[in-house]
C-alpha cells in the first residue's frame, strides 16, 4: 500500500478548524451534507496519541466493521482513484481494518452490498476481489452480500433462485468456497451461493451473522430460518442491502416493501435476530421495532455513496460494549486520514458525529437475549471504549484542510455579484402563484427573460395552465428564495411545459471560448418515477447535434447541445457538445439524488485544464467531463426550462423545482457562488476622517444593502444597482437633521452595511461643520455679504457709543469688537460679545424695537436648520456694526 502522507504533520489548524466541514448549512437547515457531517470541536480535539483508559472506562468490548455500498470505489478505482491517488478508498477502508483489527478488537466485517458499480464491467470486479483479498490475507473474517447492482437483473419480481448463477459475475468473484474458507467458528451458504451464515466469537460468545441477497425468494427465506434454528442460543445479525429507508427529511428511518416480507418472514418471528444492517439507501438512519416476542430489534442503515468521492471512505464501527449495555456506532474514514495531505480539500473529515452517524444504543445484552441463551454472559472487562480508540488514532497527526462554513442568506439582495454574468434568472422577481402561458421569468442580468409557451408552441396537447407554478420555497442558500415549479409532468401522456429565451440574445449565441459557469437550484419532487419522469431535463440550450458537426451516434444524434436532467436511476447528468463539435458530447454525472430535497448544481467548465466539473451542494462530483472546454450551439435556437429539446421539438418535461440560475461566461470558485454571501465589510465613505461633511454622505457598497449612519449624523439609504450611496443630511425640505445640527464642531460618526438579518463591520468616520455652498435666502432678506448700506432706514438711528478719538474707529478692544461703554446698557441689535463667533464674539439678537437685519437673518438660518452655516456666515461679515432696526 502506498505510504501514509497525511499523518504526522505540523497542524496548522486548531482543533475546532480540524472538526470543521465543508458545508456548515447541512447542520444548520437539518439537510443532510453531501460532503462530511460537522464534527464538534471536542473531536477533533483528540488528537493526541490513544491515552491509557482508566480502570473504570475498562469493559468487556468488542468491534463490528460495516462496510457501505463500495460501488464507487470500484468503478473509478482504476480510471479515477489509482491515478490521482496511488489506491482506492476500497483497499485502503479494508487494508485499515486489517492493520488494526486486534487494537479495535474486530472479530468480523460485514459488507452490506453493491461490492461494484456495473455488474458486467471485470475491471470493477478486480477492484473489489483485491480490496477483500486485505481481509483473506489477514485472516479477518467477513460476510458479502449482494445488492442491487451486483446482479444482473435487479427487477424486484426477479428473485435469487430465478438467476443464470452460471453467469453472475458475482459468484466469478466471491464462489461460496470462498464463504465458507473464512476463519470463522462455522459458515455456509446456500444452493444459490449468494447467502451465507457465520458463526463468529467475540468477548467469550458466540454470534451468528446472516448475510441474504438483494431478492431472496421463499427458499432462501426458509433457508435462513433453518440456520437461525440449528444454532438455537446464537444471538444473530442479519446483513441484507435493503431492509430500512430514510425519509426526505434525511433523519428519519422509514420501512420499505422487501423490509417487511423479510421482518414478517426472518425478522419478528425469530428473537434471535436482534440487530439489522442495510445500505442501498443513501444516508444513516436507525430505528428500534418491537419482533413478535415483544423484544427491540436494533435496525441500522449506513450508506455514503452520495458524499464526496463517491463515499470518501467512511465506514460504520458498532462497538458491542456488553458490560454497560450499549451499541454504539461511529462514522469513520481512513481514507481521508490516508491521503495526500496535499489533496486534501474541506471536504474530508476523518469523522462524522451528526445525528445518525456517531450514536448509542441501550441495549441490555444479558436481558435481551435471557429467552434464548439463558447464560450470555459479558467478557472480562479489560477493553477501553474502542470507538474513542478508533477516534484517537484517525485523528493522531491528522492536518486537515480549512472547513468552508456558508452563511444563511440575509435578504434577496445577500448574493455575490460577478462581472461577465451573461444571464440571471430569479422566479422571486414574480408573485408567487401560477404563471400562465405568456408570463414571464426576469433575467435580472440581462435581456434574455424568459417567456411561457403557450401550450400550442410547446406541443403538449395536456399541459394545463396550473402546471407551471411560483413559489415561495428555494435551497436554504438561495438568497432569491423562489422556485419554478412543473407539476404533472408525464412523458407517456405528453404532458409537459417549458418556458424559453428569445434566442437571439448574448446568452443564446453564447460559446464560451473562455469557459463558463452555469448555477442553479433544483429539485425533484417525490412523485417522480422511473416510467414517467427518467431522462427528463431541467435546463437546455435547445437544437439539433446532428445539424451541428455531431457525428453520428446510437443515442441523442438529434438531442439538443447541452441539457441538464435526471436519468432512470435518479442521477443528475450534465451533457454538452464540446467547441470541436466532432468530439461529440462530454457528461458529468451525480449518484443517486433524493426527491423532495433542494441542491444547489454548479456546472463549471475550465478551458484551460480542459474539464467541467459538476458540484452538487458545493461536492464535486466523482464523474465529470474530460477533454472538453466550450460549447457548440446551433444558432438562433433558445435555451428552455422545463422540457427537453429533442428531434425538433419539446419533450419530456422536468417533474420538480428550479431555482434562480445564473450563467458566467467564465469559470469561478465556490467564493463567488450564488451559495455564497455578499461581502458586507466592503463598504467606503468618500473621504473617511477629513472633518468635512458636505449635505451629503456618499460611498461605495453591496447593491441592495441598507447603509446606515449613526453617530454626529444619521441616516439610511439603499445602494443603487451601480454600488454608490448617498444619505442627505438634510431632509426634502432642506432642514439639516438634529444630529447634525447639534454636532456644530466635529464629532464621530460611522456606517454599517446590511442586509436583512445580516450586517457588515461599522465603518467610522469624522464630521465637522462646512460651507455646503450658499442656501436660497428669502428674497426679501439683503445678502449679508453685500457691504452694508450706510444710510439707515429708519429716521431714528442708533446711537452708539463713541470711540474717544476718533469717532469712526471701532472701540478699543482687543478682538476690533464693539463694547459699550462702563455701566452702559444691554448691548444693542448686532453686537457680538467676546468669545462668540467670528474673531471670538458670540451673536446677541436685542434692540429697542426688537431684531436687527443681521438677527433676523440668523434666526431664518437657525429656523431652516441650516446651523452648520451660521458661524461662516457671521463670522464673514464686515467689522463695523449696523445699526438698521
Amino acid at each position: 500500500m502506498t505510504p501514509h502522507r497525511s499523518r504526522h504533520r505540523p497542524s496548522a489548524l486548531g482543533p475546532a478548524a480540524r472538526g470543521g466541514i465543508a458545508l456548515a448549512l447541512a447542520a444548520a437547515v437539518g439537510l443532510p451534507a453531501l460532503a462530511a457531517a460537522p464534527a464538534p470541536a471536542a473531536a477533533a480535539a483528540a488528537a493526541a496519541a490513544p491515552t491509557a483508559a482508566a480502570p473504570a472506562d475498562l469493559a468487556s468490548r468488542f468491534t463490528l466493521a460495516v462496510l457501505p455500498d463500495t460501488q464507487f470505489y470500484s468503478r473509478y478505482s482504476a480510471s479515477q482513484f489509482v491515478p490521482r491517488y496511488g489506491d482506492d478508498p476500497f483497499h485502503v477502508q479494508t487494508q485499515w481494518l486489517a492493520d488494526n483489527a486486534d487494537e479495535l478488537h474486530i472479530p468480523f466485517v460485514t459488507h452490506v452490498g453493491d461490492v461494484v458499480d456495473q455488474v458486467g464491467q471485470a475491471g470493477e470486479w478486480r477492484a473489489a476481489d483485491r480490496a477483500m483479498s486485505v481481509l483473506d490475507d489477514a485472516g479477518l473474517p467477513y460476510s458479502v452480500t449482494t445488492g442491487n447492482h451486483d446482479v444482473r437483473n435487479s427487477a424486484d419480481t426477479v428473485f435469487d433462485t430465478s438467476y443464470d448463477l452460471a453467469g453472475e459475475p458475482y459468484l466469478q468473484t466471491f464462489p461460496a468456497s470462498r464463504a465458507t474458507g473464512q476463519p470463522t467458528v462455522e459458515s455456509g451458504t446456500d444452493r444459490t451461493g449468494l447467502s451465507q451464515f457465520h458463526v463468529f466469537e467475540a468477548e467469550g460468545q458466540r454470534f451468528l451473522s446472516l448475510a441474504l441477497p438483494w431478492r431472496a425468494s421463499d427458499e432462501t427465506l426458509a433457508w435462513a430460518n433453518q440456520v437461525i434454528a440449528a444454532h438455537p442460543t446464537l444471538p444473530t445479525i442479519l446483513t441484507s442491502h435493503e431492509v430500512i429507508n430514510i425519509a426526505t427529511d434525511g433523519l428519519t428511518a422509514v420501512d420499505t416493501a422487501y423490509g417487511e416480507r423479510l421482518w414478517k418472514s426472518v425478522i419478528a418471528p425469530n428473537d434471535q435476530v436482534f440487530l439489522t444492517l442495510n445500505g442501498h439507501f443513501h444516508g444513516s438512519t436507525w430505528k428500534e421495532r418491537t419482533n413478535d416476542a415483544g423484544h427491540a430489534v436494533t435496525q441500522v442503515l449506513i450508506d455514503h455513496q452520495m458524499d464526496y468521492e463517491g463515499g470518501d471512505g467512511y465506514l460504520g464501527l458498532l462497538e458491542f460494549d456488553l458490560t454497560n449495555g450499549t451499541l454504539g456506532m461511529q462514522t469513520a474514514s481512513p481514507w481521508v486520514t490516508w491521503k495526500p495531505s496535499e489533496t486534501l480539500t474541506s471536504y474530508d473529515q476523518p469523522l462524522l458525529d451528526g445525528a445518525n452517524q456517531r450514536y448509542s444504543v441501550p441495549v441490555d445484552f444479558r436481558t435481551r437475549f435471557a429467552g434464548f441463551a439463558p447464560d450470555f454472559r459479558a467478557g472480562s472487562a479489560d477493553e477501553p471504549p474502542l470507538n474513542e480508540r478508533a477516534r484517537q488514532m484517525l485523528l493522531d497527526g491528522f492536518t486537515g484542510a480549512p472547513p468552508v462554513a456558508t452563511e444563511l442568506p440575509g435578504g434577496r439582495a445577500d448574493h455575490t455579484d460577478v462581472d461577465g454574468t451573461l444571464a440571471w434568472w430569479r422566479p422571486g422577481e414574480q408573485e408567487a402563484g401560477v404563471l400562465a402561458p405568456g408570463a414571464t421569468v426576469a433575467d435580472v442580468a440581462g435581456d434574455a427573460d424568459l417567456t411561457r409557451m403557450t401550450h400550442a408552441e410547446s406541443g403538449s396537447p395536456t399541459a394545463q395552465d396550473g402546471d407551471v407554478t411560483v413559489v415561495d420555497e428555494s435551497h436554504p442558500l438561495s438568497s432569491d428564495g423562489a422556485g419554478l415549479c412543473f407539476a404533472n409532468a408525464d412523458k407517456a401522456a405528453k404532458r409537459f411545459s417549458a418556458l424559453t429565451s428569445p434566442g437571439d440574445t448574448t446568452v443564446d449565441r453564447a460559446t464560451f471560448p473562455d469557459g463558463y459557469t452555469i448555477e442553479t437550484f433544483l429539485e425533484v419532487d417525490p412523485s417522480w418515477t422511473d416510467g414517467a419522469n427518467s431522462w427528463s431535463k431541467a435546463i437546455v440550450r435547445s437544437g439539433n447535434r446532428s445539424q451541428i458537426g455531431v457525428p453520428q451516434t446510437r443515442w441523442d444524434w438529434t438531442a439538443s447541445p447541452a441539457a441538464l436532467g435526471i436519468s432512470n436511476l435518479k442521477e443528475f447528468q450534465w451533457t454538452e457538445v464540446t467547441a470541436d463539435a466532432g468530439k461529440g458530447d462530454r457528461t458529468a454525472w451525480s449518484g443517486e439524488i433524493i426527491p423532495g430535497r433542494w441542491l444547489h448544481v454548479a456546472l463549471v467548465n475550465d478551458v484551460d485544464a480542459h474539464t467541467t466539473t459538476m458540484y452538487i451542494d458545493g461536492a464535486p462530483v466523482l464523474r465529470n467531463a474530460t477533454d472538453t472546454g466550450g460549447q457548440t450551439v446551433q444558432d438562433g435556437m433558445p435555451w428552455l426550462f422545463g422540457s427537453d429539446w429533442v428531434d425538433d421539438a419539446a419533450t419530456n418535461g422536468w417533474n420538480g423545482c428550479i431555482g434562480e440560475t445564473r450563467v458566467v461566461d467564465h469559470p469561478i470558485g465556490a467564493d463567488a457562488w450564488l451559495t455564497a454571501r455578499a461581502d458586507l465589510d466592503a463598504l467606503t465613505v468618500d473621504d473617511p476622517g477629513t472633518e468635512v461633511v458636505p449635505a451629503t454622505v456618499t460611498g461605495s457598497g453591496h447593491p441592495g444593502a441598507t447603509v446606515t449612519l449613526s453617530g454626529a449624523v444619521d441616516g439610511s439609504t439603499e445602494v443603487a444597482e451601480d454600488g454608490t450611496w448617498s444619505v442627505s443630511v438634510a431632509d426634502d425640505s432642506g432642514v439639516r437633521t438634529a444630529a447634525l445640527v447639534r454636532a456644530l464642531g466635529t464629532g464621530d460618526a460611522e456606517a454599517v452595511q446590511s442586509i436583512g438579518t445580516r450586517s457588515g463591520t461599522a465603518v467610522p468616520f469624522v464630521v465637522a461643520v462646512a460651507d455646503a455652498g450658499p442656501v436660497d435666502p428669502d428674497p426679501t432678506d439683503p445678502d449679508p455679504t453685500e457691504p452694508a448700506d450706510p444710510t439707515p432706514t429708519d429716521p431714528t438711528p442708533t446711537d452708539p457709543t463713541p470711540t474717544p478719538g476718533d469717532p469712526e474707529s471701532p472701540a478699543p478692544g482687543d478682538d476690533g469688537t464693539v463694547v459699550p461703554e462702563p455701566g452702559a446698557g444691554a448691548p444693542t441689535a448686532g453686537a457680538v460679545r467676546p468669545g462668540g463667533d467670528g474673531p471670538g464674539g458670540e451673536l446677541a439678537f436685542t434692540g429697542a424695537n426688537g431684531l436687527g437685519i443681521l438677527g433676523v437673518t440668523a434666526l431664518l438660518l437657525l429656523t431652516a436648520g441650516a446651523a452648520v452655516l451660521v458661524r461662516r456666515r457671521v463670522a464673514g461679515l464686515p467689522r463695523t456694526t449696523r445699526t438698521d432696526q
